[in-house]
């Protein structure tokens, strides 16, 4: 690792230039004892399609945003905890190679790297800088996680009751719980999961009763109210909300990347993984 180089002129020099590209829609990145280990252009797995994004490993935080300008523009900043972070290579396939996903209990998505030596990489300075921030700071490795979106074109059907097929007029939604492409009838009922909402979120009619089975099995336990004060709400009661919980987060994010023309290579020797020298 390179703990050395916090607090050095060339670690601050890096870190600005990260801040410079996200400009003042980004929040400030330079923290003391902060260093930025290494970078490079992902593919990450979003609801519509997979998108190129550009990421940034810390020694404490994990960055990634969407690409405007390659090293000049960035947009939609994240920032991601590291000790919050857990990594999972998937199987390799024909069609999808050098994949791993990024879990966390707010969110987890899949990314994929140019080869599999670079996943490699990638998991690696995560795993070991997520392991010296577990001993830093004294918590525990996270055990529970968000399920990942299933991407739109992986069904033309419900995944709930298999019966309605999807159209530019029957929209799909998903599952905050399971992350199951659902049509609107079998996602109709409102759950408050706290690690991802203050607000009660879409679910899928199936999770929706085990989260109500769960949550009446805990408050009996507890001699707590009622059943009706469940953190959860019906779909009709709760419909004139259902817009607020649209899923398009990641349509906003990705908005721009029209900007990029569709026969630019990604993944070439000079946006690969970098870590920085030591």
């Amino acid at each position: 690792m390179v703990d050395h180089l916090a607090n050095t002129e060339i670690n601050s020099q890096r870190i600005a230039a990260v801040e410079s590209c996200f400009g003042a829609s980004g929040q400030p990145l330079a923290l003391p004892g902060r260093v930025l280990l290494g970078e490079g252009v992902l593919t990450k797995e979003c609801r519509k399609k997979a998108k190129p994004r550009i990421f940034f490993l810390f020694n404490d935080i994990l960055v990634y945003g969407s690409i405007v300008l390659s090293k000049r523009k960035y947009r939609s900043q994240h920032i991601i905890p590291l000790e919050e972070v857990t990594t999972e290579p998937l199987p390799e396939t024909l069609q999808a190679k050098n994949r791993w996903m990024i879990k966390t209990a707010k969110k987890s998505f899949v990314v994929s790297a140019a080869s599999l030596t670079e996943r490699q990489e990638w998991i690696s300075h995560i795993e070991e800088c997520v392991r010296r921030q577990l001993l830093a700071t004294g918590r525990q490795p996270t055990t529970e996680h968000a399920a990942p979106w299933i991407p739109d074109k992986a069904t033309d059907i419900c995944m709930r009751c298999t019966q309605t097929r999807f159209s530019a007029l029957t929209r799909r939604h998903h599952c905050r719980q399971c992350g199951f492409v659902v049509c609107a009838e079998c996602s109709r009922e409102r759950f408050l999961l706290p690690r991802l909402s203050p607000k009660p979120l879409r679910v899928c009619t199936l999770c929706y009763r085990e989260l109500a089975a769960q949550k009446g099995k805990e408050e009996e336990e507890q001699g707590g109210g009622p059943q009706g004060q469940l953190g959860c709400l019906s779909g009709a009661a709760f419909a004139a909300s259902s817009g607020d919980d649209d899923d398009s987060d990641e349509d906003r994010e990705g908005s721009g990347d029209g900007d990029w023309p569709s026969h630019v290579e990604f993944y070439t020797s000079s946006v690969s993984w970098s870590s920085f020298p030591s």
